[in-house]
């Protein structure tokens, strides 16, 4: 088997990474031998290639998973969590290492990559910790004939599906709970980024993960072969990260075998500043919900919604900051804003942006695709954003800040919840008691009051509205890889 070599710039890599599929104990090829040519988007050059996966091995990788499940389940959840444990640090000692792959795969800059590196190794060491503390229930029954004794079981064999904008991070914000509970995995990630996910499994399997625990399987043909794995009667646990419309088409398939289904789909966030806002720190959080990962996250604020008393300081301040960024591969360690993924984000971007300027709106910064090798689009800065603007609806994925002004609260809060989305948003205000107000009103799973960051490992990640189902992270995302099972009992 094939594997892909290379030395950052300060450290040698602690092995090659596999570009096979991972099956039980071994990595494999394709049986059909094709393979999967994955570029480096701040240059365009191909970097390796990967085993493309077709039904037949996802299959195999559910045979491998089902046949390790009972004995993972038996596992007792201390040697669970010391396993999980081990995954965190063995991942840590190798952040700089594998922030370099990340953004070589994906096209991010050092310090974003560093950041989602410590952010995936952190639920390994979270579910160490929740492993230990699924705890049951016993109780009378209300009319005193029994007691009732519910127990939290693995839920069996899971599918989990990753994006290619946080590749580490999104693998381990399923795997580590899933395997906290006692279940064993399918992971199949995004065709663009699948070399992160490769390192890490091996990670995995080097600290210890018995074989068949995580199994993984790349694919250039995503729908058939998660079909497959879908309708095996084995498979009863489905996470997906990804576009709202791919999470459309799985809750279909999911359907049909009634799958118990956990979905993050997509978002457009809003951040609202209100008048009374401290001004350098709604700046300084914009800042990091704009453009951590160049804006390529579901979290990301993408419509930002500021009082009239402070619009124009604000759209000052935004511009010069975000015309200081500096723009550049990913591995250059001055890069603050890398690549995006392909020429389809810049499309996507390029049609958005052109369609509100169609409309009034001002191009305060940026606004143009950079020419020269790879896929850069400038922090860009677009102010009075008329209502009707394609890019109030749909999710931008990229640098691009899209303001428009308000003069009343309820009229902000209605354009905020004006949206199919509800996954994060944003308020800043000096006046505690209303921000929690603007916060409890906005149609969102999670809000950031007066900070520029929700994610945490600690802390309940999802969405409502058509952003998905269930929740990742804290104990909640432990429940969603458990099934309550009631016992009636009596002496």
């Amino acid at each position: 088997m094939t594997a892909f070599t290379y030395t950052t710039p300060s450290i040698e890599g602690p092995f090659a990474i596999p570009t096979g599929l991972l099956i039980g104990d071994k990595w494999t090829e394709a049986a059909s031998g094709a393979r999967i040519d994955i570029d480096n988007p701040a240059t365009g050059e191909i970097l390796t290639s990967v085993a493309d996966g077709g039904i037949e091995e996802g299959i195999a990788a559910v045979d491998a998973a089902a046949a390790a499940a009972a004995d993972w389940a038996a596992t007792p959840a201390r040697k669970r969590a010391e396993i999980l444990l081990a995954c965190f640090h063995a991942m840590m000692a190798e952040q700089e290492w594998l922030a370099y792959l990340i953004s070589l795969e994906n096209g991010k800059a050092m310090s974003d990559a560093r950041g989602e590196v410590a952010y995936a190794a952190e639920f390994f060491r979270w579910y160490a910790e929740e492993a230990v503390r699924i705890n049951g229930e016993f109780y009378h029954s209300p009319s005193g004939s029994n007691r009732i004794m519910v127990q939290y079981q693995p839920i069996g064999v899971a599918l989990l599906i990753t994006p290619w904008n946080f590749p580490a991070a999104m693998a381990t914000r399923k795997i580590a709970p899933a395997l906290a509970a006692g279940c064993t995995c399918v992971l199949k990630p995004a065709a663009e980024t699948p070399l992160t996910a490769l390192a890490v499994a091996e990670i995995m399997r080097r600290a210890g993960v018995p074989a068949g625990v995580v199994n993984v399987v790349n694919s250039s043909q995503p729908g058939p072969v998660c079909s497959a794995i879908l309708h095996d009667p084995r498979v009863r646990k489905l996470s997906f990260t990804g576009s709202t419309q791919v999470g459309r088409i799985l809750l279909r398939e999911a359907a049909d075998t009634v799958i118990s289904s956990s979905m993050e789909l997509g978002g457009n966030a809003p951040f609202l500043v209100l008048d009374d806002a401290d001004l350098d720190a709604a700046i300084e959080g914009a800042m990091i919900a704009k453009m951590r990962n160049a804006g390529e996250a579901c979290t990301a604020a993408n419509r930002f919604y500021v009082q009239r008393g402070i619009h124009d300081r604000f759209v000052e301040k935004l511009v010069e900051r975000m015309a200081a960024l500096k723009v550049g591969p990913g591995t250059d360690s001055a890069t603050q804003c890398g690549a995006m993924i392909n020429q389809k984000s810049i499309d996507k971007i390029e049609r958005l942006v052109g369609d509100a300027v169609e409309k009034g709106a001002d191009v305060r910064l940026g606004g143009k695709t950079l020419e020269g090798a790879g896929f850069f689009y400038p922090p860009s800065v677009i102010a009075n954003v008329q209502p009707g603007s394609a890019i109030l609806d749909d999710e931008v994925f990229g640098p691009v800040a899209a303001v428009i002004p308000f003069d009343d609260i309820d009229e902000a809060i209605k354009l905020a919840n004006a949206t199919e989305y509800g996954l994060a948003g944003y308020v800043y205000s000096e006046d505690l008691k209303k921000a929690l107000q603007v916060a409890e009103r906005i149609e969102c799973g999670m809000v950031a009051v007066n900070r520029g960051l929700v994610s945490d490992a600690a802390a309940p990640f999802g969405g409502v509205k058509q952003s998905g189902l269930g929740r990742e992270g804290s104990h909640h995302g432990l429940i969603e890889y458990c099934e309550a099972k009631y016992i009636a009992v009596s002496w």
